[in-house]
């Protein structure tokens, strides 16, 4: 499958550049201190995809030394304009051989895998950052769940996409997001916990926490489906051996 990576463009930098911690947004970020206080132990973090730098930041902002890191040098040097004395790197190709092994007591992965194709590519990737986590260290990798792409959400529709909802895993699925101007779908691809448990196998990792976060129905934001429909999946993955 050819697959094309629409982060990588000035104009989806400035777009993710302006999204805040709202709307659905805030109930994938909303309970991650509190994942973090039960299972991270230390204060290097490393954010893998960081974008315009939204999750490092929100890192730093808990006390956290984090470094972000992602593909795209549009994505990066957005993250920099907004917050110059920030850690932001490019890792070409996705190669992380730069960065120290058995160095980070956290490894954030915020949505970076909803746009990785492929079992032996999202299989290789954890591998390579189960190689960065310190030997207590915790993975936390934040994903779309497949009730995403065949709903409408306070941030995010999918009704001019019907064919989402015959997308088997693997295969890709287009989301609007309304948070802002950039009307142009995403491409992600459909990953279901099934097949996230088969790539943490793989990679040696297994899962200590997962939590697939609702609304309350309380917070000041307008909900769609979030109150009924988990949007995201949270785990938090140590080495299992």
């Amino acid at each position: 499958m050819d697959f094309v990576n629409c982060y990588q463009s000035a104009t989806r930098a400035e777009a993710y550049s302006k999204l805040e911690f709202s709307n659905t947004y805030h109930l994938a970020f909303r309970d991650l201190p509190e994942i973090f206080r039960a299972h991270v132990k230390g204060t290097a973090a490393l954010d893998f995809g960081c974008g315009a730098g939204r999750s490092t930041r929100f890192l730093g902002g808990l006390g956290f030394e984090a470094a972000g890191v992602d593909i795209s040098p549009e994505m990066v040097a957005k993250a920099y304009e907004i917050d110059p004395t920030g850690d932001y790197r490019v890792i070409p190709g996705d190669d992380m051989s730069g960065l120290p092994r058995e160095s980070f007591s956290l490894i954030q992965s915020a949505f970076t895998f909803d746009n990785i194709p492929g079992m032996d590519a999202k299989a290789r990737l954890f591998g390579d950052l189960r190689a960065l986590l310190k030997p207590d260290g915790i993975i936390v990798n934040m994903v779309s769940a497949p009730e995403i792409y065949c709903n409408e959400w306070a941030s995010f529709s999918t009704k001019d996409f019907p064919e989402n909802r015959n997308a088997n895993p693997g295969d890709p699925v287009k989301i609007i997001t309304t948070d802002f101007e950039d009307r142009s779908p995403a491409v992600d691809i459909l990953w279901p916990h099934e097949s996230y448990l088969e790539v943490y196998g793989r990679a040696g990792l297994e899962i200590v926490e997962m939590r697939k976060p609702l609304a309350n129905g309380d917070e000041p934001y307008r909900w769609v489906s979030e109150t009924r429909i988990a949007p995201w999946v949270i785990y938090a993955l140590r080495r299992s051996n």
